[in-house]
């Protein structure tokens, strides 16, 4: 085990959220082995680090895997730990991936430029710096003080040192630590207070007139094609051809309504269509927007910018506007109802919003991340992401049981939960065949139905698979599992959005920055091209 410096040992690890004082520290504790990175078969932001050459840094290790929505969720404390100890502290994020798909640096490279992340990460493949660290879950992080000692956060309950601290939040807790760890060090004569700069991996991404798209909307009636343009925190607006570009959002991140030049979204994912209001999951804001077509302004209807923390667990109902939600993935409606259902992928739950009197509600989900069917209090989704509809029941993309769920009878006021596919938190692979026992996805986060068929964005197999819901069949219907950018043969990297308008299905192709058009009748793919788009501006 790597060495410890004991700063809270006092402390267990269920009393961490609580206030800490100078009066809860001890000493160092003794140390067998050094920590280092080995094991590590890549790096992103930085070339090869070693521990030993951040001697006198606070060094921070974040344990996460970038389908992990929790993980998502601590990337802002993230930033203003890194902020504020500009000149003391270094993250080092420690990719540890759960998905085959997710152990290939590459994929970690354009995740990393996604989620404008700016500190080094080192792929963890074989998960032997997880082990070394003696970390169980995502997302977890490690502490290691200016001398190169892992710092131990308290006791369990057969009195072993707790280095990992696992789940989401703890932002006053290392807040505290790091604060203490860099002034114990600053009276001793050994902290290093250079500022330490890495290249980030966005940077190359600029000139991208579509940045990371996660979610595509097509529709008929209207000839208009929406194109959620995650990268660049903005909407883009053209007809199915994809001309005469419309585009809403400044490109900066934030939270701001206003007109479409002034407003800002941040990393938006799935949109829905009613009349001329495009209602948008704003995801991390942690809002659902309106933007009102003909009068070219966008509001905020649903949340109020933070991220919520009340217990996921209990009922709730409140006012949209002021009611706290939890990254909001997508959005749909129901034939003939003006309710938005929402997959709210950060408590594992489905929320429903009422326009009319305002309100917003859990509809189904424990708050238990998992896979049950049944009842809409006693089932349990993983990250839902993706949503479709035949018209009367809702389809959900269910990413981390790598599934598709099915909530029938809601009409009749009676709704259920069900399944096509989906059978576990960690059963995924690239298999074709009938129900939960045959088939295997991975990680899949778009859907889209049209005449009697439901198509899947199998995103970490590089696919769009096809199923029949009466019978659970699924088979692949494009791509052959290889991450690339091509039309013929068509191959995709992690698409994350369906749509089907016309007879030809849209496809988000995340990794390729491209939205791609398939003609269902031949299967022929073209890539959508959008004379006359730019990216943003540099935001001021």
């Amino acid at each position: 085990m790597p060495r410890r410096s004991s700063i809270l040992a006092p402390l267990l690890l269920a009393t961490a959220l609580a206030p800490l004082a100078p009066a809860a520290l001890a000493q160092a504790e003794p140390a067998p082995e050094a920590p280092s990175f080995d094991g590590a078969v890549g790096w992103i932001n930085s070339g090869p680090i070693t521990l030993e050459s951040l001697k006198g840094k606070v060094v921070l290790l974040d344990f996460w895997t970038y389908c992990c929505i929790n993980c998502h969720h601590i990337l802002p404390d993230l930033a203003k730990l890194e902020a504020k100890y500009k000149n003391e502290l270094v993250v080092i994020g420690v990719h540890s991936g759960k998905f085959d798909a997710e152990r290939n640096t590459e994929n970690i490279r354009r995740k990393v430029a996604e989620y404008r992340i700016k500190h080094p990460v080192v792929n963890d493949a074989e998960m032997e710096i997880w082990t070394r660290f003696d970390v169980h879950s995502w997302p977890s992080r490690v502490l290691i003080d200016p001398e190169g000692n892992v710092v131990v956060f308290g006791r369990d309950e057969n009195g072993n040192p707790v280095t990992a601290v696992g789940g989401e939040g703890r932002y006053e807790l290392f807040d505290f630590a790091i604060g203490k760890l860099a002034a114990d060090a600053r009276k001793k004569g050994i902290l290093d207070e250079k500022p330490v700069a890495f290249p980030t991996e966005e940077s190359q991404y600029a000139d991208k007139p579509i940045l990371f798209p996660g979610k595509v909307l097509a529709d008929a009636k209207s000839n208009r094609l929406f194109i959620s343009d995650t990268g660049h925190n903005r909407i883009v607006a053209t007809d199915l051809d994809g001309k005469d570009p419309v585009v809403i959002g400044d490109g900066g991140e934030g939270l701001v309504d206003g007109d479409f030049a002034k407003a800002r979204f941040n990393r938006q994912q799935g949109m829905c269509l009613d009349g001329d209001v495009l209602y948008v999951a704003d995801t991390e804001n942690h809002a659902i927007r309106a933007v009102d077509l003909k009068a070219k302004t966008v509001a905020t209807v649903v949340g109020d910018g933070k991220q919520a923390d009340r217990d996921p667990r209990e009922p709730f109902v409140g006012p949209g506007k002021s009611s706290s939600i939890s990254s909001p993935w997508d959005v749909i409606q129901l034939e003939g109802s003006k309710r938005i259902y929402i997959a709210m992928a950060g408590t594992h739950q489905i929320y429903a919003y009422d326009p009319e009197p305002g309100t917003v509600r859990r509809f189904a989900g424990s708050g238990y991340e998992n896979i049950r069917d049944g009842l809409p209090d006693d089932a349990r989704f993983a990250q839902p992401s993706g949503l479709a509809t035949d018209g009367e029941d809702l389809f959900i993309a269910d990413s981390e049981v790598s599934g598709v769920r099915v909530i029938s009878n809601i009409a009749a006021g009676l709704p259920k939960v069900g399944r096509v596919v989906g059978k576990g938190l960690f059963d995924f692979g690239d298999r074709d065949g009938a129900g939960p026992e045959q088939v295997r996805l991975q990680h899949c986060l778009g859907l889209a139905f049209a005449d009697g068929k439901l198509y899947i964005a199998d995103t970490y197999n590089n696919k769009v698979k096809v199923a029949d819901p009466k019978t659970a069949e699924v088979a692949t219907f494009l791509g052959d599992a290889k991450s690339g950018d091509s039309d013929e043969p068509a191959r995709f990297h992690e698409p994350g959005g369906l749509s089907v308008a016309a007879g030809k299905l849209y496809v988000a192709d995340t990794n390729n920055h491209k939205i791609k058009v398939v003609d269902l009748a031949t299967k022929t793919v073209k890539t959508l091209e959008i004379p006359g788009l730019a990216p943003p501006a540099p935001a001021r």
